[in-house]
């Protein structure tokens, strides 16, 4: 079979495509014919060496597909051959990856595609809205009347935080680019502030003068000082972008919030914290409120050209969708 594929650690241009031998499903295994692949940051993380994770090579990249099982082993009970499926956590932890024309998938990592949603459509969001979900509820304790803060409200992250915030009824309060500011209030945002705005933290404090309950900024920039600044008594400032920060923490003025900070990377949220997450992206995709915002299709011999792109920084809300059909 066709895949994207590295034999050791190190920069883009160490992705071969090529052919590697069809893996074989064990007996808690499915085998999916895969029609979709997404290419994310974390993606990048781990081929570069960055996010530290057991690795077999060859090594197949990517962590998220959409696809059609082919065969289930006498141990994957709920899936049979022909059920158009969906996972976005293979590649870490001594999985192989995603990106190949076809996949092994652990059966407590698979789920049921919803009927009728196009499989480039659910692959750019799976990871994002997985991450966006324990973001959220998880790890950020979100309930309906908080007020959310999105840090970042137009990227892939942070319009799925919008979209599952507001849908969980809290008020949403996003920063954007002055460009993006009409898409954040699209997907539901109540407020959106230039997140250039010298005097920002006044600016939030004018919409919630209470403070912020959830505050998560998807940038990476972990600005603990301005996030403190503007949380609310007991307040969750949740951090899951941004490996290489270090910033200081005012630990006064958070404790005496009764604030907390936490940080996950959703590489190790269990298999029942991503099942959960799951039905709600199910119901989110099955009515078409869960959408990227802007999708390149392209065959999967670019993998390597992609993750050049998002080193680069050149793709901005856009979601790029590798196709090993069209290879």
């Amino acid at each position: 079979m066709r895949a994207a594929f590295i034999e050791e650690l190190g920069p883009a241009e160490n992705i071969r495509y090529g052919e590697l031998p069809p893996p074989a499903p064990g007996p808690t295994d499915v085998l999916v014919d895969v029609e979709a692949v997404s290419v994310n940051p974390v993606d990048t993380f781990v081929r570069s060496g960055l996010f530290r994770t057991p690795v077999e090579f060859p090594f197949v990249v990517g962590r998220d597909l959409v696809g059609t099982v082919v065969a289930a082993g006498p141990g994957a009970a709920g899936f049979t051959v022909g059920d158009r499926v969906w996972c976005n956590s293979l590649g870490h932890g001594g999985r192989q990856g995603a990106a190949a024309e076809r996949a092994v998938v652990p059966v407590d990592r698979l789920h049921h595609l919803p009927p009728g949603v196009d499989a480039a459509e659910a692959v750019a969001v799976l990871h994002p809205a997985g991450t966006a979900y324990l973001a959220l509820f998880t790890h950020g304790r979100v309930r309906p009347g908080e007020t959310v803060l999105v840090g970042g409200g137009a990227g892939n992250v942070g319009s799925a935080l919008i979209v599952m915030a507001v849908e969980a009824g809290a008020r949403v309060l996003a920063t954007a680019g002055a460009r993006d500011a009409e898409y954040c209030r699209s997907l539901g945002a109540e407020a959106v502030l230039d997140y250039r705005e010298p005097e920002l933290s006044a600016r939030i404090r004018e919409f919630s003068p209470d403070g912020i309950d959830v505050h998560i900024d998807t940038s990476g920039t972990n600005d603990l000082s301005g996030a403190v600044e503007v949380l609310a008594h007991r307040g969750r400032i949740v951090l899951l972008a941004g490996a290489r920060t270090q910033p200081a923490l005012p630990a006064g003025p958070l404790y005496m919030k009764d604030g907390a900070v936490v940080g996950f990377v959703i590489s190790h949220a269990t298999t029942a914290e991503l099942a959960e997450a799951a039905g709600s992206i199910n119901r989110l995709l099955a009515d078409g409120r869960l959408r990227a915002r802007t999708i390149e299709r392209v065959p999967l011999s670019q993998a390597a050209r992609t993750h050049q792109r998002i080193e680069a920084g050149e793709l901005h809300g856009s979601r790029v969708v590798l196709l090993p059909k069209e290879s």
